[in-house]
């Protein structure tokens, strides 16, 4: 109660200096002049109206900056709902780009309406992560239908978790919702065939931390108890005026995460960093499968025939899942009942990292990898894509545009196809062998597509929860500047002794893998319930190794993630990986390798090893792992081929 008093006191004393005119005493208004100038210009094309509170079914207001053409006619709108700040004067980067984007959109005569998730900024009402309830998203839609200055078609557009409400709220079918274009929405999706990752929360049953470091960064002050309010009477004048000095954005203190995410127990970390209580104390002790994921702002599988919008569908090779969001897509085209959605589904996968799909020049750095000939006209393809379905201009992208474009690392270019995988591709088994010394790149270690004889020799490593591989690159964001996704050589982590290596021969023919690369481990253990990691490499006749992609697997979810069966002593399990997807080329001379391990870390959360919790658990137990392969226990990767 103190802390409501003391926000109501100062937002009313901020308010007091802003209507009394002392802007003077502002020292980061000078700061705004370069966003004074762009909103010149974007006032000379556009009507703007800023913090219009959009009502929702339930009397929740949502703040909703709209910026439309001078036009007499109705206009398409283009949405885009947000978590994030675009309040900020003190940050310019965050509203120029916002007026950036309202200024384009104008131009080319769309109204381009940017809103904030409830319980966001100056949005009113409890804020859960991933947008939730899903009713916000179609009430919005339907609203700006309505307007009018609206022709009555709306479309959705966003990277991360601007992106990931949009296929929850699709399934819905509002009415005036046109298209979407999702783009880095792998956390939207809570369950989609083999795959429980509930909103990239979980990869193989395993939690990946890059949540609990984007709960803390992003979600710090998100509660009714923890954030300032306005008074409900507070007119939009006002708002836009007080908007100007205070964005409500609160200053995070900076995090070493390098450091931070090693603390245990696992439920703890927001809290030993000073952070408040949040939605993470709760969802790091759901299991993969509980049923309270089912309740949020998720899509999942069970949601496909109601999805109701043609998209526009864009992904990266280093970003947090490609396999969930391939699944997705192909889910919807073959169970949405419309069957103008079903057909008009389209996917870009670009080689950066998360949201970068703007950025892309001819030849860009991925880590430490070139990536030659990767641009990709991004902006092009979404205006004839706004132009089709928002516009009705027949401009032949259906017709013309591929359903899968897709950059293929090694190969350095884009390629086409009409399905995930192609057409083309045939899935080939490579079998894991050696004499019981894979252990590092210097052992014996092999990739063969002979299947192994009758003589078991397994690989063993210990595997110690405080002495876990480190992660160097890979898929994944938001983990501050101490972890960079992206592809980097691979050799010093592949010295490793817990780190089991199995190469083919030297390539005397190239070989483009692309779609699905599958996993079966046989294992046994002296623990109840351990991890087991898999990383795919294509290795240059200089020993240079680079990772293209990575998975993990929870032992206890063997049998499925509805249930936990642990490992007795002695006994070999058959454990499928979870899934990864790839478009790779492996050059004559070149190796396809994979790494074997139980860990990579903090990229997913340590297994103690005890079979328990894990989440409220501080002390853990080595775990003596071993890797099978045998004529009767063949331990493969498949990969899909292409051949010509």
């Amino acid at each position: 109660m103190r802390f409501k008093k003391y926000v109501v006191f100062s937002m009313t004393f901020v308010f007091i200096l802003i209507i009394s005119g002392f802007e003077s005493f502002i020292p980061w208004l000078k700061s705004a002049q370069p966003q004074e100038t762009l909103l010149e210009s974007l006032e000379e094309i556009a009507v703007i109206e800023q913090k219009v509170m959009m009502s929702m079914r339930d009397g929740v207001r949502l703040a909703t900056d709209i910026y439309r053409p001078k036009k007499d006619e109705p206009v398409p709108v283009i949405l885009s709902k947000t978590p994030y700040n675009f309040n900020s004067w003190q940050d310019g980067e965050l509203r120029i780009r916002n007026y950036t984007t309202a200024f384009r959109y104008v131009k080319q005569g769309y109204a381009y309406v940017v809103q904030n998730e409830r319980g966001r900024y100056y949005s009113e009402g409890q804020w859960d992560i991933l947008g939730p309830p899903t009713t916000d998203g179609y009430d919005a839609i339907e609203w700006l239908a309505e307007q009018p200055w609206s022709n009555g078609r709306v479309v959705l557009i966003g990277c991360s978790s601007t992106a990931e409400w949009q296929m929850a709220v699709a399934a819905l079918d509002p009415p005036g919702l046109a298209a979407v274009v999702p783009m880095g929405f792998g956390a939207g999706i809570g369950r989609v065939g083999e795959y429980y990752e509930q909103g990239n929360w979980y990869r193989g049953g395993v939690h990946q931390m890059l949540m609990t470091a984007w709960l803390y960064d992003y979600g710090f002050i998100q509660t009714a108890e923890n954030r300032p309010t306005f008074p409900s009477d507070m007119t939009q004048e006002e708002l836009v005026k007080v908007s100007k000095y205070f964005d409500l954005a609160a200053e995070v203190p900076e995090v070493d995460w390098s450091k931070a995410l090693w603390h245990l127990p696992l439920m703890d970390i927001i809290k030993n960093l000073g952070g408040p209580k949040s939605v993470y104390e709760d969802m790091i002790t759901r299991k993969p499968n509980d049923p309270a994921w089912y309740k949020g702002g998720l899509f999942h599988d069970t949601m496909s025939e109601g999805f109701g919008a043609p998209g526009l569908w864009f992904i990266s090779w280093y970003d947090i899942s490609i396999s969930p969001n391939l699944a997705l897509v192909n889910h919807v085209c073959s169970h949405a009942k419309d069957p103008e959605v079903a057909e008009n589904q389209f996917v870009v996968i670009g080689p950066g990292r998360h949201c970068s799909f703007y950025f892309t020049s001819k030849d860009i750095i991925v880590g430490e990898r070139k990536m030659e000939n990767a641009r990709f006209n991004t902006q092009g393809l979404i205006r004839k894509w706004f132009d089709f379905w928002l516009k009705g201009e027949d401009n032949g992208i259906l017709d013309k545009t591929p359903k899968f474009q897709y950059y293929t690392i090694g190969l350095n270019k884009w390629q086409s196809s009409e399905t995930w995988p192609p057409q083309n591709t045939e899935m080939k088994t490579f079998y894991l062998d050696s004499q019981g010394k894979a252990n590092s790149v210097f052992g014996d270690g092999e990739l063969t597509l002979n299947l192994p004889g009758q003589e078991d020799h397994p690989d063993m490593f210990a595997y110690d929860p405080d002495l876990p591989v480190p992660l160097h690159g890979g898929g994944f964001c938001c983990m501050g500047g101490e972890y960079q996704a992206g592809s980097f050589d691979q050799q010093a982590i592949e010295a490793r002794h817990d780190v089991l290596v199995y190469s083919t021969e030297p390539l005397k023919q190239g070989v483009e893998i692309t779609g699905p690369v599958e996993i079966d481990l046989y294992v046994s253990s002296d623990a109840k319930d351990t991890d087991f990691t898999v990383k795919l490499v294509d290795v240059y006749p200089d020993g240079r190794a680079y990772n293209l992609c990575d998975t993990i697997q929870r032992v206890r979810y063997r049998e499925g993630y509805d249930k936990e069966v642990f490992m007795e002593e002695g006994k070999v399990y058959k454990v499928p990986v979870s899934t990864m997807n790839t478009s790779s080329y492996f050059a004559p001379g070149h190796r396809i390798r994979i790494e074997v391990s139980s860990s990579n870390f903090p990229r997913y959360a340590r297994n103690l090893n005890t079979g328990g919790n894990n989440y409220d658990e501080k002390q853990g137990v080595v775990a003596h792992n071993k890797v099978h392969h045998c004529n009767a226990y063949p331990s493969q990767i498949r990969v899909s081929v292409v051949y010509e």
